[in-house]
């Protein structure tokens, strides 16, 4: 994934935790790609989400507290199923696989309360990501992880969120978000842009920092918000910070059949096989996308 977006450099994954998120990428050398899409984009400002009317529709977003490794964003996408980056399961300091039982959903939280809590009982990421990839550009293809609560969440008033189609350069997308300096409450960026795609991964004009990996990236189709994507890293293209996200469209199907081939391999087993991965830093297969 080096070259397919020249220009790209200073990437970091955008997870917030308690030993240092910041991981600065290598400068890539190649084409200037500021070219009008980057010049002219205009994006709303980024608002506070910080009452229940505010709120309203986003509470399915929540924060994903990574036990004592600090934590990301995530969405639901079914009654007991959220939607988050992979890197997210990876202590930053050790490169070890967090517990599932470790972590905790806070669905719709905002000061200090959420909506719903539930702990994480499975946790599976995209069977081709592979955290250990020594170029951190490699490491953003299929970064997406599916985790399985412990119980659903039905309330009328937190419904999962539907998903959609790839968005292509050019489109606007919404993007709901907890962050460093913003945590207790997410918030929410509208008609930032699609600055240019490929098959793994996505540029966008949205604002994101640590904490905000796994966030979900919407469409908003016929008044219905869809998760398209969702927040891998921050970076810069030519001095202009943007985000990188991952499309979910093609690999939806396959965490779906991870966490499947999961429970499958539980009941062979007689045991909880909770996270299955693509690799931790000894023994991994590297993989170029």
């Amino acid at each position: 994934m080096r070259f397919l977006f020249p220009g790209l450099m200073a990437l970091s994954l955008a997870c917030a935790g308690l030993a240092g998120a910041a991981m600065a990428g290598p400068s890539l050398a190649g084409p200037n790609l500021a070219g009008p899409n980057l010049a002219q984009a205009q994006d709303s400002g980024m608002v506070k989400l910080e009452t229940a009317d505010d709120s309203r529709g986003w509470d399915a977003v929540g924060k994903l507290v990574l036990g004592k490794n600090g934590f990301c964003t995530g969405a639901l996408i079914g009654p007991q199923l959220v939607l988050t980056a992979a890197h997210c399961l990876y202590d930053k300091t050790t490169g070890v696989q967090i517990r599932p039982e470790e972590i905790e959903f806070q669905a719709g939280f905002r000061n200090g309360r959420a909506v719903a809590y539930r702990r994480v009982s499975r946790a599976v990421t995209h069977p081709d990501y592979r955290y250990a990839a020594t170029d951190q550009l490699d490491r953003v293809a299929n970064d997406l992880a599916l985790l399985e609560l412990s119980q659903p969440i039905r309330l009328p008033s937190l419904l999962p969120f539907e998903t959609g189609a790839t968005p292509v350069e050019g489109d606007a997308v919404d993007v709901v978000s907890y962050a460093q300096y913003r945590e207790e409450a997410p918030s929410i960026q509208e008609a930032c842009k699609v600055l240019a795609g490929r098959r793994t991964a996505l540029i966008l004009s949205c604002s994101v920092d640590f904490g905000s990996s796994g966030a979900p990236v919407f469409s908003i189709r016929d008044g219905v918000a869809q998760v398209v994507s969702v927040i891998s890293a921050k970076a810069e293209v030519d001095g202009r910070k943007v985000a990188l996200a991952v499309p979910l469209a093609e690999s939806l199907a396959a965490l779906r059949q991870a966490l499947e081939d999961s429970k499958a391999a539980s009941l062979r087993g007689g045991k909880t096989v909770s996270v299955i991965s693509g690799g931790t830093r000894s023994g991994a297969k590297f993989i170029k996308p």
